[in-house]
């Protein structure tokens, strides 16, 4: 924080900060006579106290009506000239307003406010009809710091992702998911979390001479009261009722406005956000581009950029960007959810007190998406985007398999429903254009939290590693279990794994349910399709390992894959544990190195811990070709420069299965709009089919797919040329 310099001005013995008067004067006499013609009063009768700008024309008295000040008073320029804000337009001045200790910059309307104290207001503000706008001396702008003298009781936290503080983080302007991530989830060093506290206060002097601020270009109307609260430039707040201990980010690129009903109390609003009709924040950081509406209650949790909430509760909870949740009987409380998410109609995601130890908890990674009225036990944990269907789920659930479709116990049974790699398998075009979906929603203009869109990514391809081993092992249990395909005799583990592995690859019509005890505590889960999900993992491991290796070949300006560019990535380091910071994919190796960084002082802030976080994304492309080349030799088991001729075509016939299957089923998805009967009966006739849902063939998705996709078959046929033509 700067160091104010103050400076005794005799004036009812009143310390005015000596910047703030720099270009300014004293009102003469003339001028003191003109505003108390206009019923102003002040303290200070003799109008010490009062400073104007000092320019030619710089203060009109005619414009100051019916108005009371004390303390000290600073005015820029006032003139005869309008300020207009939309259908919104005011004359420059002061009426009937009570004013103390406040300082406002040049071209102001402050009309109809009954109390407004110890502020610092900008260019062109628009203050009009507001019933109290003050700032105390020990205001924090909602970041969890402390002033001198204040006890430890007085900091406010954050209890993400748990409703008993466990989890609890502070709040601080700069606050992104990644940082809330890595400081609620690595609980078990009291070292790296007293210095996350320390990076928290890192430039706060606690000093007691706290003004709030007003910056340039602010409307502020029809508003209850605003205290303690600093207000970034060109931030529209129109009929809140309450705002309290808040830091409103705002720039001209990036407004945020806050609407009628609103009342918001001990928080961060980013940059870009808007806060709309009678909704409730408190305790919250809310990053840039969300839209939080329509009584939406957001409390003791952080909400990532890009989020939509509205109707709905959410408390105690960490949410990564790009999440949704419109609907106004769904609720979600002390949960991880790890974006693209989708919460619908009626789900009640909520901790019921389960037993006598600490409340629950639900983890989810991204892409999560409970289905209408579906409600769930804590604790319970999701792999990446999976599909929850509508139920009532009684037990605790830990699902490892990631694009599954999960169903609940059926009549007469308890065993819960799973169907692995379900998006691939049935539904392309809504997985496939995700990535697309939320680049086209990122509305940010300073992304300062690197976000990975693609479902396809080293996160979600290790948890199709873990799913591909589990298939292994269960598929084993049940050939064993029932004396089949050679089980009938004894072998070791290790012989018994791979013959299960075998016969997933060889029987690829085999119909059998699997049992997974784990899924679901007490009654498990039936696997269902486990040979299809098998083989449509295991493509999509070589998709994304192949489409990654071709892009890392386009990078070093070569078509295809050389023994002297395997050797180039080899020399990469190699991570096989990754990540979810906030949106972000890092090694877990990094986040370590980050961990050893901040205890031994060498990262001292929260900006140093974030241009980490960026050197980290500066060689993502080198950690993911690394880790591609890692995966298409796990899944052969042997290195790729072994590979036979028939394996390298192998893949590429694999990956171009899957690429053209992606366009194929899109279209096939999308097509349903115009052929089902059920679609299209709501119609009269196709002109207005087309006129309401647009035409299939203007579809601009599907056409810049169609393009890819060709253009990636052509690419990926000769990928392993290089390495074919030495075998």
């Amino acid at each position: 924080m700067v160091k104010v310099e103050l400076v005794k001005k005799k004036s009812n013995d009143i310390d005015i900060p000596l910047e703030v008067l720099k270009g300014k004067r004293h009102i003469t006499r003339e001028e003191i006579r003109i505003l108390e013609k206009n019923g102003n009063h002040n303290e200070d009768s003799s109008w010490n106290n009062f400073f104007v700008d000092d320019s030619k024309d710089g203060f009109d008295p005619n414009l100051i009506f019916l108005s009371f000040f004390s303390g000290y008073i600073v005015l820029g320029k006032l003139r005869k000239c309008t300020l207009n804000y939309n259908d919104l337009h005011l004359s420059c001045g002061i009426q009937r307003s009570k004013m103390k200790n406040t300082v406002v910059g040049d071209d102001f309307v402050i009309y109809n406010v009954s109390y407004l104290e110890n502020y610092r207001i900008g260019n062109r503000v628009i203050l009009f009809n507001v019933n109290e706008i003050c700032c105390t001396n020990h205001a924090k702008f909602g970041n969890g710091i402390l002033k001198n003298g204040e006890p430890e009781s007085h900091r406010i936290w954050i209890g993400v992702g748990n409703e008993n503080d466990g989890r609890r983080i502070l709040p601080f302007e700069d606050l992104i998911p990644a940082d809330a991530y890595i400081w609620s989830h690595y609980r078990d060093d009291p070292d790296l979390l007293q210095r996350f506290v320390e990076l928290t206060e890192c430039g706060n002097t606690g000093a007691l001479n706290t003004y709030g601020e007003i910056d340039d270009d602010v409307v502020i109307k029809h508003t209850g009261i605003v205290k303690d609260t600093k207000i970034g430039k060109a931030t529209y707040i129109k009929g809140a009722l309450k705002i309290k201990n808040v830091t409103i980010l705002s720039t001209e690129t990036e407004p945020s406005q806050i609407g009628e009903g609103v009342e918001m109390v001990n928080g961060i609003l980013g940059y870009g956000s808007h806060v709309f009709y009678q909704a409730i924040t408190v305790r919250f950081v809310i990053g840039r581009n969300c839209h939080v509406k329509y009584g939406a209650r957001l409390l003791n949790s952080v909400l990532g950029d890009n989020s939509t909430v509205s109707c709905c509760e959410i408390l105690n909870n960490l949410i990564y960007p790009f999440h949704e949740q419109h609907h106004n009987s769904s609720f979600l409380i002390a949960s991880t959810v790890m974006g693209q998410s989708n919460i619908a109609a009626g789900a009640t995601i909520g901790s019921n007190h389960n037993s006598r130890s600490a409340d629950g908890e639900i983890f989810a990674k991204r892409g999560f998406w409970p289905g209408l009225s579906s409600d769930f036990k804590h604790n319970s944990r999701f792999a990446s985007f999976d599909l929850i269907s509508k139920g009532s789920y009684q037990f605790e659930l830990d699902i490892p398999y990631p694009f599954a479709l999960v169903g609940p116990a059926q009549p007469g049974e308890n065993s819960i429903h799973i169907l692995p790699a379900w998006w691939y398998l049935y539904d392309m075009f809504a997985i496939t254009r995700n990535k697309a979906k939320f680049i086209k929603r990122d509305k940010r203009i300073i992304k300062v939290q690197n976000i990975e869109t693609d479902p396809l990514a080293p996160d979600t391809m290790q948890e199709v590693m873990f799913a591909l081993d589990r298939l292994i092992v269960l598929t084993r249990k049940y050939l064993k279990e029932e004396k089949l395909a050679g089980f009938d005799t004894e072998r070791s583990y290790e012989e018994e794994y791979q013959a299960a592995k075998d016969y997933l690859h060889q029987n690829i019509d085999a119909s059998f349910i699997l049992f997974d005890e784990t899924c679901q505590k007490k009654y498990g889960a039936k696997i269902y399709k486990p040979v299809k999900a098998y083989k449509m993992y295991r493509k999509i491991v070589k998709y994304f390992a192949t489409r990654t290796l071709m892009e890392f070949c386009k990078s070093v300006n070569t078509d295809c894959l050389t023994l002297d560019i395997i050797e180039r990535i080899r020399k990469l380091p190699l991570y096989t544990e990754w990540e979810n910071v906030g949106g972000q994919i890092i090694p877990s190796q990094k986040i370590q190195e980050l961990f050893v960084c901040i205890k031994n002082g060498s990262i001292s802030n929260w900006k140093a811990v974030h241009q980490f976080y960026n050197l980290c994304e500066c060689s993502y492309e080198q950690y993911k070709v690394r880790y591609a080349l890692y995966l298409l030799e796990q899944l052969y088991s042997r290195p790729i420069e072994d590979f036979s001729a028939y394996l390298y075509q192998n893949i590429i016939d694999d990956v171009t299965i899957v690429a053209n299957d992606i366009y194929a089923s899109s279209i096939k998805s999308r097509e349903k709009d115009y052929t089902d009967y059920y679609r299209t009966m709501m119609y009269r006739n196709e002109k207005e089919l087309e006129a309401v849902i647009g035409s299939l063939e203007n579809n601009e998705f599907l056409n810049n797919l169609e393009k890819d996709t060709k253009i990636f078959v052509e690419e990926i046929s000769h990928i392993f040329k290089g390495l074919a033509e030495k075998k």
